[in-house]
């Protein structure tokens, strides 16, 4: 029976390229338009078929991290470009479509984010071991997606890019008051008091990046200017010039937007400006991957801008400036990935072999999704006063040069990327 609905599944879905699925009893099934190097997978576990009829992310996910399914020559970027290419068609049969339409019901109770519960799903993902980050991310570990204004940017050079992107949109002047919701290791909030001359709060619920973030501002000797507290946002209660938030809304949970910019409303001065950084969903609102969900980030939830506007405009917040990142994100992963598999034999020694498999899944996922689905990153720039904010986006490049995004970085930060290459 299973066997069946596999198959019927898998054929509705694969219609361009190939793929070619070895059952649990030998028989082999084509799926496709018969273009295209063929993507070969086996599945090794009996149970498998019915787990991803029942649910296809969770079980094409655990059947990958497990080895139960095993894909020819480890082709995991093969498979993935196959399969998301063919999914973002969306394209079910009828009962995936009503567990699809039955997750997005239910999702206001999987994305109860209260104060208690939300430093535990961080934690899940964020206090993991912090050599981990160290194998992929870069320099400044920055751990959301990077600003590629030239192509052949390296890592380092393009989330400076980013950084540097997002102080213009917050038009940041020495002495102004910063809160950074969701600061990670730092990065930004050092970066815009040291080459911006800000004072900023960064504010996080990781144990593990509020060490790291702690450590880094007294090695830079920036005690003065950063402070970093373990506090939820929700629980900060002075005012601030500028507020920014940087790959943190995606944890927030579609009950708590509103919740979420009322504090932007509440913590930003009369005259000031907000700059809002987080992965979004191109179509309508839905919900997030199980496997996501189970194994990655609980509690998370990518914002289709439909709602996530809908919540500002209902705190009486002016949307001054939306901007999309489209394929920006998929170049910054590919970059995680190649610089984490060249350190797997570390990863594996910190964790083991499953973490290393599911891991690469997560990111390689996560890549095709961002070049294959609709899935961008948003930028929301918000304030009380329209007026706060020039009238046209000329500010943000009237320093640019045709050829790329030196002139948008300050100074010192190319002095630090210069120092990081010797």
């Amino acid at each position: 029976m299973w066997d069946k609905a596999f198959d019927q599944a898998v054929r509705r879905i694969i219609k361009t390229g190939t793929l070619e699925v070895t059952m649990p009893d030998g028989q082999v099934n084509r799926y496709g338009d018969g273009t295209g190097t063929p993507v070969r997978v086996a599945l090794r576990d009996r149970s498998l078929p019915k787990r991803i009829v029942q649910s296809p992310d969770l079980g094409v996910g655990e059947g990958y991290t497990d080895g139960d399914l095993v894909i020819e020559n480890d082709d995991l970027h093969g498979f993935m470009d196959l399969a998301v290419r063919n999914t973002a068609r969306r394209d079910f049969v009828w009962w995936q479509t009503a567990a699809n339409h039955s997750r997005t019901a239910l999702r206001r109770l999987a994305q109860w984010n209260p104060v208690g519960k939300a430093q535990s799903n961080v934690a899940h993902h964020y206090d993991l071991s912090g050599e981990l980050y160290d194998l992929f991310l870069d320099i400044d570990k920055q751990y959301s997606c990077a600003y590629f204004t030239r192509p052949d940017m390296t890592l380092e050079e393009a989330q400076e890019a980013k950084k540097a992107h997002i102080a213009g949109k917050l038009l940041i002047e020495p002495g102004m008051r910063v809160l950074d919701i969701g600061c990670g290791w730092g990065g930004m909030a050092l970066t815009l008091a040291r080459d911006y001359g800000a004072h900023v709060l960064g504010v996080t619920l990781s144990q593990e990046q509020h060490k790291v973030a702690v450590q880094r501002a007294k090695e830079a000797g920036l005690q003065d200017r950063v402070e970093f507290r373990l506090v939820d946002y929700r629980n900060v209660t002075e005012t601030f010039d500028r507020i920014v938030s940087v790959g943190m809304f995606e944890h927030v949970g579609a009950p708590h937007f509103r919740e979420y910019f009322r504090h932007v409303h509440d913590k930003l001065k009369p005259e000031g400006i907000a700059l809002i950084h987080t992965i979004g969903r191109g179509g309508p609102p839905g919900a997030t991957s199980p496997w996501i969900a189970n194994y990655i980030f609980p509690g998370g939830y990518i914002p289709a801008l439909s709602e996530m506007m809908a919540a500002v405009e209902k705190e009486n917040l002016a949307s001054t400036d939306v901007e999309i990142w489209r394929l920006h994100y998929a170049e910054t992963i590919r970059h995680w990935y190649d610089r984490f598999m060249s350190n797997i034999d570390r990863a594996r020694e910190i964790y083991d072999e499953r973490f290393c498999r599911m891991w690469r899944y997560y990111l390689i996922a996560c890549e095709m999704t961002f070049r294959h689905a609709q899935q961008v990153v948003y930028q929301v720039q918000l304030a009380h006063d329209k007026a706060a904010v020039p009238l046209t986006r000329d500010y943000l490049y009237r320093d640019d040069t045709r050829d790329g995004a030196e002139d948008k970085v300050p100074d010192r930060a190319r002095d630090r990327m210069a120092h990081a290459a010797e």
